[in-house]
Protein backbone atom coordinates (compact mmCIF):
# COMPACT_ATOMS: atom_id res chain seq x y z
CA UNK A 1 0.00 0.00 0.00
CA UNK A 2 1.24 3.42 -1.10
CA UNK A 3 0.91 6.28 0.73
CA UNK A 4 0.07 9.97 -1.66
CA UNK A 5 1.50 12.83 0.11
CA UNK A 6 -0.68 16.23 -0.20
CA UNK A 7 1.36 19.56 -0.54
CA UNK A 8 -1.20 21.90 0.36
CA UNK A 9 0.76 25.01 -0.30
CA UNK A 10 -0.77 27.19 -2.48
CA UNK A 11 -0.07 26.80 -6.43
CA UNK A 12 2.15 30.14 -6.17
CA UNK A 13 4.55 28.94 -3.17
CA UNK A 14 4.72 25.67 -5.23
CA UNK A 15 6.16 27.66 -8.44
CA UNK A 16 8.10 29.77 -6.57
CA UNK A 17 10.38 26.53 -4.52
CA UNK A 18 10.57 24.81 -7.81
CA UNK A 19 11.82 27.70 -9.54
CA UNK A 20 14.51 28.25 -6.89
CA UNK A 21 15.58 24.92 -6.69
CA UNK A 22 15.89 24.34 -10.50
CA UNK A 23 17.63 27.72 -10.75
CA UNK A 24 15.17 29.45 -12.70
CA UNK A 25 14.47 32.43 -9.91
CA UNK A 26 17.69 33.86 -9.03
CA UNK A 27 18.52 36.83 -6.10
CA UNK A 28 17.40 39.50 -7.83
CA UNK A 29 14.20 38.01 -9.20
CA UNK A 30 13.59 36.75 -5.20
CA UNK A 31 14.18 40.63 -4.24
CA UNK A 32 11.85 42.10 -7.02
CA UNK A 33 9.04 39.69 -5.75
CA UNK A 34 9.75 40.75 -2.15
CA UNK A 35 9.69 44.73 -3.29
CA UNK A 36 6.36 44.43 -5.37
CA UNK A 37 4.59 41.92 -2.52
CA UNK A 38 3.92 44.65 -0.21
CA UNK A 39 2.92 47.61 -2.59
CA UNK A 40 0.54 44.60 -4.22
CA UNK A 41 -0.83 43.92 -0.34
CA UNK A 42 -1.74 47.76 0.06
CA UNK A 43 -3.35 48.31 -3.37
CA UNK A 44 -5.91 44.93 -3.19
CA UNK A 45 -6.35 46.48 0.64
CA UNK A 46 -7.22 49.53 -0.59
CA UNK A 47 -9.06 48.36 -3.37
CA UNK A 48 -11.73 45.59 -1.56
CA UNK A 49 -11.69 48.24 1.83
CA UNK A 50 -9.09 50.29 3.48
CA UNK A 51 -4.95 49.41 3.64
CA UNK A 52 -5.18 50.64 7.31
CA UNK A 53 -6.55 47.95 9.27
CA UNK A 54 -4.21 44.90 9.54
CA UNK A 55 -6.95 42.23 9.08
CA UNK A 56 -7.74 44.11 5.82
CA UNK A 57 -3.97 43.49 5.19
CA UNK A 58 -3.75 40.25 5.91
CA UNK A 59 -6.87 39.12 4.22
CA UNK A 60 -4.87 41.10 1.09
CA UNK A 61 -2.01 39.40 1.18
CA UNK A 62 -3.88 35.62 0.72
CA UNK A 63 -6.22 37.38 -2.32
CA UNK A 64 -2.97 38.26 -3.72
CA UNK A 65 -1.28 34.85 -3.42
CA UNK A 66 -4.67 33.11 -4.29
CA UNK A 67 -5.06 35.88 -7.48
CA UNK A 68 -1.20 34.88 -8.69
CA UNK A 69 -1.81 31.21 -8.36
CA UNK A 70 -5.04 31.11 -10.16
CA UNK A 71 -2.99 32.47 -12.97
CA UNK A 72 -0.06 30.22 -12.83
CA UNK A 73 -2.08 27.25 -12.65
CA UNK A 74 -4.66 28.28 -14.95
CA UNK A 75 -2.31 29.97 -17.52
CA UNK A 76 0.46 27.06 -17.23
CA UNK A 77 -1.61 24.13 -16.71
CA UNK A 78 -0.60 23.43 -13.56
CA UNK A 79 2.94 22.83 -14.84
CA UNK A 80 5.46 24.10 -12.17
CA UNK A 81 8.62 25.05 -14.92
CA UNK A 82 6.49 26.67 -17.12
CA UNK A 83 4.98 28.56 -14.03
CA UNK A 84 8.09 29.43 -12.76
CA UNK A 85 9.66 30.68 -15.56
CA UNK A 86 6.45 32.94 -15.76
CA UNK A 87 7.71 34.29 -12.70
CA UNK A 88 10.73 34.77 -14.07
CA UNK A 89 10.10 36.33 -17.20
CA UNK A 90 7.38 38.79 -15.66
CA UNK A 91 6.74 40.69 -12.61
CA UNK A 92 4.67 39.60 -9.82
CA UNK A 93 2.59 42.45 -10.11
CA UNK A 94 1.63 41.18 -13.34
CA UNK A 95 0.65 37.49 -12.34
CA UNK A 96 -1.63 39.07 -9.99
CA UNK A 97 -3.34 41.12 -12.08
CA UNK A 98 -3.83 37.95 -14.57
CA UNK A 99 -5.50 36.39 -11.83
CA UNK A 100 -7.94 39.46 -11.25
CA UNK A 101 -8.19 40.15 -14.81
CA UNK A 102 -9.81 36.46 -15.01
CA UNK A 103 -12.26 36.66 -12.13
CA UNK A 104 -13.54 40.33 -13.59
CA UNK A 105 -14.25 38.07 -16.78
CA UNK A 106 -15.58 35.35 -15.42
CA UNK A 107 -18.05 37.39 -13.00
CA UNK A 108 -18.84 40.12 -16.12
CA UNK A 109 -19.88 36.63 -18.00
CA UNK A 110 -24.09 35.58 -17.89
CA UNK A 111 -24.99 33.78 -15.15
CA UNK A 112 -28.40 32.83 -17.12
CA UNK A 113 -29.65 33.33 -20.24
CA UNK A 114 -32.76 35.68 -19.26
CA UNK A 115 -31.74 38.62 -21.68
CA UNK A 116 -33.26 41.38 -18.38
CA UNK A 117 -30.94 39.95 -16.16
CA UNK A 118 -27.56 40.55 -17.68
CA UNK A 119 -25.75 43.33 -18.87
CA UNK A 120 -23.22 43.18 -21.68
CA UNK A 121 -20.76 46.04 -20.00
CA UNK A 122 -18.38 44.30 -18.82
CA UNK A 123 -17.34 44.18 -14.96
CA UNK A 124 -18.41 47.34 -13.10
CA UNK A 125 -17.48 48.39 -9.63
CA UNK A 126 -21.02 47.21 -8.37
CA UNK A 127 -18.84 43.75 -8.69
CA UNK A 128 -16.33 44.71 -6.31
CA UNK A 129 -17.95 42.08 -3.38
CA UNK A 130 -18.29 39.58 -5.50
CA UNK A 131 -15.27 40.08 -6.79
CA UNK A 132 -13.32 39.70 -3.43
CA UNK A 133 -15.28 36.87 -2.39
CA UNK A 134 -13.44 34.95 -5.76
CA UNK A 135 -10.05 36.29 -5.57
CA UNK A 136 -10.88 33.38 -2.53
CA UNK A 137 -11.50 30.43 -4.66
CA UNK A 138 -10.03 27.26 -5.73
CA UNK A 139 -9.09 26.81 -9.41
CA UNK A 140 -11.32 24.12 -9.95
CA UNK A 141 -14.29 26.49 -8.40
CA UNK A 142 -12.73 28.85 -11.12
CA UNK A 143 -13.19 26.21 -13.69
CA UNK A 144 -16.33 25.11 -13.08
CA UNK A 145 -18.09 28.35 -12.38
CA UNK A 146 -16.98 28.95 -16.17
CA UNK A 147 -17.43 26.31 -17.70
CA UNK A 148 -21.61 27.06 -16.38
CA UNK A 149 -21.38 30.43 -17.48
CA UNK A 150 -19.79 29.55 -21.08
CA UNK A 151 -22.58 27.22 -22.03
CA UNK A 152 -25.00 30.18 -20.74
CA UNK A 153 -22.58 32.76 -23.08
CA UNK A 154 -23.13 29.85 -25.85
CA UNK A 155 -26.84 30.04 -25.44
CA UNK A 156 -27.02 34.08 -25.32
CA UNK A 157 -24.94 34.37 -28.02
CA UNK A 158 -26.28 31.84 -30.83
CA UNK A 159 -29.84 33.58 -29.70
CA UNK A 160 -28.24 36.95 -30.91
CA UNK A 161 -26.31 35.93 -34.19
CA UNK A 162 -30.43 34.02 -35.11
CA UNK A 163 -32.15 37.42 -33.94
CA UNK A 164 -29.05 39.50 -36.25
CA UNK A 165 -30.25 37.17 -39.46
CA UNK A 166 -33.32 38.14 -38.96
CA UNK A 167 -33.36 42.08 -38.10
CA UNK A 168 -33.26 42.20 -34.49
CA UNK A 169 -30.18 43.58 -32.51
CA UNK A 170 -28.97 42.91 -28.55
CA UNK A 171 -30.49 46.12 -27.80
CA UNK A 172 -33.84 44.99 -28.27
CA UNK A 173 -33.24 41.57 -27.02
CA UNK A 174 -32.48 43.15 -23.71
CA UNK A 175 -35.40 45.42 -23.76
CA UNK A 176 -37.70 42.57 -24.31
CA UNK A 177 -36.32 41.11 -21.57
CA UNK A 178 -36.87 37.28 -22.90
CA UNK A 179 -34.76 34.30 -22.40
CA UNK A 180 -32.18 33.49 -25.22
CA UNK A 181 -33.83 29.88 -25.45
CA UNK A 182 -37.35 31.54 -26.41
CA UNK A 183 -35.53 33.62 -28.48
CA UNK A 184 -33.82 30.44 -30.70
CA UNK A 185 -36.83 28.10 -30.45
CA UNK A 186 -39.33 31.76 -32.29
CA UNK A 187 -35.76 31.74 -34.90
CA UNK A 188 -36.26 28.12 -35.87
CA UNK A 189 -39.81 28.16 -35.92
CA UNK A 190 -40.41 30.88 -38.12
CA UNK A 191 -37.23 29.50 -40.40
CA UNK A 192 -39.39 26.33 -40.82
CA UNK A 193 -42.78 28.44 -41.71
CA UNK A 194 -39.84 30.09 -44.73
CA UNK A 195 -39.86 34.14 -43.06
CA UNK A 196 -36.78 35.85 -42.46
CA UNK A 197 -38.03 38.40 -39.55
CA UNK A 198 -39.00 37.55 -35.65
CA UNK A 199 -42.40 38.55 -35.17
CA UNK A 200 -44.07 40.85 -33.12
CA UNK A 201 -47.74 39.32 -31.73
CA UNK A 202 -49.82 39.93 -34.69
CA UNK A 203 -47.18 38.15 -36.94
CA UNK A 204 -46.31 35.55 -34.26
CA UNK A 205 -50.16 34.84 -34.80
CA UNK A 206 -49.62 34.85 -38.44
CA UNK A 207 -46.84 32.10 -38.54
CA UNK A 208 -48.50 29.40 -36.09
CA UNK A 209 -51.59 29.79 -38.04
CA UNK A 210 -49.45 29.19 -41.45
CA UNK A 211 -47.77 26.20 -40.07
CA UNK A 212 -50.97 24.67 -38.79
CA UNK A 213 -53.01 25.07 -41.88
CA UNK A 214 -49.81 23.82 -44.31
CA UNK A 215 -48.38 20.55 -41.73
CA UNK A 216 -51.39 20.22 -38.74
CA UNK A 217 -53.79 17.17 -38.94
CA UNK A 218 -53.91 15.78 -42.60
CA UNK A 219 -51.04 18.06 -44.07
CA UNK A 220 -47.31 18.11 -44.68
CA UNK A 221 -44.66 16.63 -42.46
CA UNK A 222 -42.84 20.07 -40.78
CA UNK A 223 -39.11 20.20 -40.94
CA UNK A 224 -37.28 22.03 -38.57
CA UNK A 225 -33.79 22.70 -39.40
CA UNK A 226 -30.82 24.11 -37.94
CA UNK A 227 -29.51 26.89 -40.55
CA UNK A 228 -26.97 25.77 -43.12
CA UNK A 229 -24.80 29.11 -42.16
CA UNK A 230 -24.82 29.15 -38.62
CA UNK A 231 -21.69 29.38 -37.03
CA UNK A 232 -20.03 26.09 -35.62
CA UNK A 233 -19.69 27.09 -31.96
CA UNK A 234 -23.66 27.21 -31.60
CA UNK A 235 -24.55 24.36 -33.80
CA UNK A 236 -24.75 22.38 -30.58
CA UNK A 237 -26.72 24.24 -28.42
CA UNK A 238 -29.52 25.30 -31.36
CA UNK A 239 -29.59 21.39 -32.05
CA UNK A 240 -30.47 21.09 -28.31
CA UNK A 241 -33.45 23.84 -28.93
CA UNK A 242 -34.62 22.23 -32.19
CA UNK A 243 -35.12 18.58 -30.38
CA UNK A 244 -37.52 20.99 -27.79
CA UNK A 245 -39.84 22.60 -30.39
CA UNK A 246 -39.88 19.20 -32.26
CA UNK A 247 -41.47 18.14 -28.63
CA UNK A 248 -43.56 21.39 -28.80
CA UNK A 249 -45.15 20.21 -32.44
CA UNK A 250 -48.07 18.16 -31.26
CA UNK A 251 -49.57 21.12 -29.20
CA UNK A 252 -48.30 24.27 -31.59
CA UNK A 253 -50.28 22.41 -34.84
CA UNK A 254 -53.28 21.77 -32.98
CA UNK A 255 -55.92 24.00 -34.72
CA UNK A 256 -57.97 23.45 -31.55
CA UNK A 257 -55.72 25.35 -29.12
CA UNK A 258 -56.26 28.78 -29.25
CA UNK A 259 -52.88 30.75 -30.40
CA UNK A 260 -53.12 33.07 -27.46
CA UNK A 261 -54.07 31.04 -24.99
CA UNK A 262 -51.74 28.78 -25.85
CA UNK A 263 -48.38 30.59 -26.18
CA UNK A 264 -49.54 33.28 -23.57
CA UNK A 265 -51.75 31.68 -21.16
CA UNK A 266 -50.47 27.62 -20.23
CA UNK A 267 -47.95 27.70 -17.88
CA UNK A 268 -45.96 25.09 -19.86
CA UNK A 269 -45.68 27.47 -22.99
CA UNK A 270 -45.57 30.94 -21.66
CA UNK A 271 -41.95 32.59 -22.29
CA UNK A 272 -40.88 29.87 -24.18
CA UNK A 273 -41.14 31.10 -27.39
CA UNK A 274 -40.39 34.94 -28.53
CA UNK A 275 -42.22 37.44 -30.51
CA UNK A 276 -41.64 41.63 -30.24
CA UNK A 277 -43.41 43.77 -28.16
CA UNK A 278 -44.97 46.15 -30.17
CA UNK A 279 -47.98 48.05 -28.29
CA UNK A 280 -49.06 49.97 -31.46
CA UNK A 281 -48.75 46.98 -33.47
CA UNK A 282 -50.95 44.64 -31.26
CA UNK A 283 -53.39 47.45 -30.78
CA UNK A 284 -54.01 47.97 -34.47
CA UNK A 285 -54.15 44.55 -35.11
CA UNK A 286 -56.88 43.92 -31.82
CA UNK A 287 -58.94 46.98 -33.74
CA UNK A 288 -58.80 45.62 -37.14
CA UNK A 289 -60.15 42.56 -35.81
CA UNK A 290 -62.88 43.62 -33.33
CA UNK A 291 -63.97 46.44 -35.78
CA UNK A 292 -65.08 43.34 -38.23
CA UNK A 293 -66.29 41.42 -36.13
CA UNK A 294 -68.60 43.49 -34.51
CA UNK A 295 -69.37 45.48 -37.75
CA UNK A 296 -70.69 42.16 -38.64
CA UNK A 297 -73.01 41.61 -35.28
CA UNK A 298 -74.50 44.70 -35.13
CA UNK A 299 -74.70 45.48 -38.60
CA UNK A 300 -72.94 48.61 -38.73
CA UNK A 301 -75.50 50.34 -36.15
CA UNK A 302 -74.53 51.87 -32.74
CA UNK A 303 -77.65 52.70 -30.98
CA UNK A 304 -78.45 52.35 -27.73
CA UNK A 305 -81.67 50.02 -28.69
CA UNK A 306 -79.44 47.60 -30.89
CA UNK A 307 -76.63 47.20 -28.39
CA UNK A 308 -78.90 46.62 -25.32
CA UNK A 309 -80.45 43.68 -27.39
CA UNK A 310 -77.28 42.04 -27.89
CA UNK A 311 -76.14 42.76 -24.81
CA UNK A 312 -79.24 40.90 -22.73
CA UNK A 313 -79.50 37.85 -25.48
CA UNK A 314 -75.61 37.60 -24.50
CA UNK A 315 -76.25 37.48 -20.66
CA UNK A 316 -79.12 35.41 -21.65
CA UNK A 317 -76.58 32.82 -22.97
CA UNK A 318 -78.52 33.19 -26.16
CA UNK A 319 -76.80 33.30 -29.55
CA UNK A 320 -76.88 37.30 -29.65
CA UNK A 321 -78.56 39.12 -32.37
CA UNK A 322 -79.56 42.90 -32.04
CA UNK A 323 -83.47 42.17 -33.30
CA UNK A 324 -85.80 40.25 -31.84
CA UNK A 325 -89.68 38.82 -32.90
CA UNK A 326 -92.12 38.72 -30.52
CA UNK A 327 -92.15 35.12 -30.08
CA UNK A 328 -88.18 35.04 -29.22
CA UNK A 329 -88.75 37.81 -26.95
CA UNK A 330 -90.80 35.75 -25.00
CA UNK A 331 -88.36 33.29 -25.31
CA UNK A 332 -85.98 35.46 -23.80
CA UNK A 333 -88.03 36.64 -20.95
CA UNK A 334 -88.48 33.38 -19.66
CA UNK A 335 -85.29 31.64 -19.66
CA UNK A 336 -83.91 34.59 -17.85
CA UNK A 337 -86.66 34.03 -14.99
CA UNK A 338 -85.44 30.22 -15.38
CA UNK A 339 -81.73 30.73 -15.55
CA UNK A 340 -80.85 34.10 -14.88
CA UNK A 341 -78.64 36.69 -16.20
CA UNK A 342 -74.68 36.24 -16.79
CA UNK A 343 -74.32 40.45 -16.51
CA UNK A 344 -70.31 39.54 -16.24
CA UNK A 345 -70.28 37.77 -19.46
CA UNK A 346 -71.87 40.98 -21.36
CA UNK A 347 -68.55 42.87 -19.96
CA UNK A 348 -65.97 39.78 -21.09
CA UNK A 349 -68.14 40.38 -24.76
CA UNK A 350 -67.46 43.97 -24.55
CA UNK A 351 -64.08 43.82 -24.09
CA UNK A 352 -63.37 41.16 -26.83
CA UNK A 353 -65.69 42.43 -28.94
CA UNK A 354 -66.50 46.03 -28.91
CA UNK A 355 -63.81 48.88 -30.63
CA UNK A 356 -61.51 49.82 -27.57
CA UNK A 357 -62.58 53.97 -27.73
CA UNK A 358 -66.29 52.96 -26.90
CA UNK A 359 -65.94 50.03 -24.74
CA UNK A 360 -66.83 51.91 -21.38
CA UNK A 361 -69.13 53.41 -22.97
CA UNK A 362 -70.67 50.49 -23.89
CA UNK A 363 -70.01 48.78 -20.42
CA UNK A 364 -71.79 52.01 -18.71
CA UNK A 365 -75.09 51.68 -20.67
CA UNK A 366 -75.33 48.41 -19.84
CA UNK A 367 -74.48 48.88 -15.98
CA UNK A 368 -77.54 51.54 -16.37
CA UNK A 369 -80.20 49.18 -18.35
CA UNK A 370 -79.94 46.49 -15.43
CA UNK A 371 -80.14 48.98 -13.01
CA UNK A 372 -83.30 50.06 -14.35
CA UNK A 373 -84.78 46.71 -15.80
CA UNK A 374 -83.31 43.90 -13.48
CA UNK A 375 -86.26 43.73 -11.16
CA UNK A 376 -88.93 44.02 -14.07
CA UNK A 377 -86.92 41.13 -15.95
CA UNK A 378 -86.61 38.88 -13.33
CA UNK A 379 -90.40 39.75 -11.15
CA UNK A 380 -92.13 36.74 -10.36
CA UNK A 381 -95.28 38.78 -10.05
CA UNK A 382 -95.22 39.10 -13.91
CA UNK A 383 -97.05 36.00 -14.58
CA UNK A 384 -98.13 37.18 -18.18
CA UNK A 385 -94.62 39.05 -19.26
CA UNK A 386 -96.13 42.08 -19.68
CA UNK A 387 -94.30 44.25 -17.91
CA UNK A 388 -91.32 42.51 -18.81
CA UNK A 389 -92.14 42.54 -22.75
CA UNK A 390 -93.56 46.22 -22.67
CA UNK A 391 -89.98 46.82 -21.02
CA UNK A 392 -87.83 45.32 -24.32
CA UNK A 393 -90.33 46.77 -26.49
CA UNK A 394 -89.01 50.22 -25.10
CA UNK A 395 -85.46 49.89 -24.81
CA UNK A 396 -84.55 47.03 -27.61
CA UNK A 397 -84.90 46.15 -31.06
CA UNK A 398 -88.53 44.02 -31.41
CA UNK A 399 -90.35 43.61 -34.70
CA UNK A 400 -94.01 43.58 -34.89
Amino acid sequence: MSIALHDGRPFFEKALAYGIAHGLLGPDKLEAINADAPKGMVQIARYFGTEFLRPELERARERMVNLVSLYLESSCNGDLQQAAESLRDHSFLSRSKGGSDMLKALIAMPQNSHFGMNERSGFTDDQIPVLAKWALRTLPEYQAELALRSQVATVVDAAIWLANEMGVDADALEEAGKDAEAVIRTALLVHAAKRTELPDWPEFEKVITALRKKHGAGGKPISVVVPKDLPTEYREIVGVMRNSVEQDLAKILDATLPVRKLFDQTPAFMGRYFWLEDALAEVEHFERTVSATWAKVTGGHSDDSTLLTLFLTVAAGSTPKTLLTEKSATTLVRKIRKSGLKTEAVKTYIAEHAPLPYQDDYTQLWDNFLEDALSTLQSDMDYALNDALALLRRECNISV
